[in-house]
């Protein structure tokens, strides 16, 4: 019977340290690697272009912002934005909005009604169009502004109840799957002011209302009211607030 030496174990022992350091700088790489992936669009919560989304095991493979565009955190309103337009201003009203001239009937673009158009204009666009789309324009190619049916994905598969966070009342949604996200209640603006900021969420969709292409498809709740529902008619000159989305597919 052979009797291991002390300098055999020492290299042997060596030899082991070697390999687990190898197994373990192979695992680390793996893990880089999956890491990001679950960065991009693969399926679960993750991030994009540098923006947190929530995965709510949604037919459509459709990934929600965690917050708001302009936001940092899920609480805080984020930016308002005419329907159309890219960045946030100081007045919301017909005078300043970019596709008409000054007039609510005298529209530039998104019109599919001659009477609604600026010298009987029309172009039959009905979803906002990436240039004029501020989730796209602010987070990047691959976030968008929702479609009306995304909203109608939201409210019929998930649950909704009225929450607080740190301080700030809103909306939260919550999936079959147990994830959640929380839509603040930032309301809109029209002129200079915000009218029932803490009790009213407004939100766009990049669906435009074709029978009354003056308004745009959009979701609302109103928590003094117990109200959650979907809308046809927001006035596309009013600062409303945009929750984002991209695809897992």
């Amino acid at each position: 019977m052979k009797i291991a030496t002390f300098a055999t174990l020492n290299q042997k022992h060596r030899i082991m340290q070697k390999t687990i350091k190898t197994i373990a700088a192979l695992m680390l790489v793996i893990g880089l690697v999956c890491t990001a992936g679950c960065k991009k669009h693969n399926a679960g919560n993750g991030t994009y272009k540098g923006h947190d989304y929530i995965d709510l095991g949604l037919p459509s493979g459709t990934m929600w912002a965690t917050c708001n565009v302009g936001a940092e955190s899920p609480d805080q309103y984020g930016d308002y934005f005419a329907w159309g337009e890219t960045a946030p201003k100081a007045t919301y009203n017909w005078s300043t909005y970019k596709y008409c001239k000054g007039d609510y009937k005298l529209l530039t673009k998104y019109c599919s009604k001659s009477d609604f158009g600026f010298n009987g204009f029309t172009d039959d666009l009905v979803t906002l169009q990436t240039n004029d789309d501020a989730a796209t324009a602010n987070w990047g190619e691959g976030w968008s502004t929702p479609t009306y049916n995304q909203w109608v994905e939201l409210l019929r598969k998930c649950t909704h109840s009225w929450t607080t966070i740190n301080g700030v009342k809103g909306c939260l949604f919550t999936a079959r799957n147990g994830n959640s996200i929380f839509l603040p209640a930032g309301d809109s603006q029209f002129d200079e002011e915000s009218r029932l900021i803490d009790d009213e969420g407004s939100y766009w969709s990049s669906t435009l209302y074709k029978s009354a292409p003056d308004g745009v498809k959009g979701f609302q709740f109103i928590i003094s009211f117990e109200d959650c529902d979907l809308y046809n008619t927001f006035g596309r000159a009013y600062g409303r607030t945009v929750r984002a989305v991209c695809s897992s597919r």
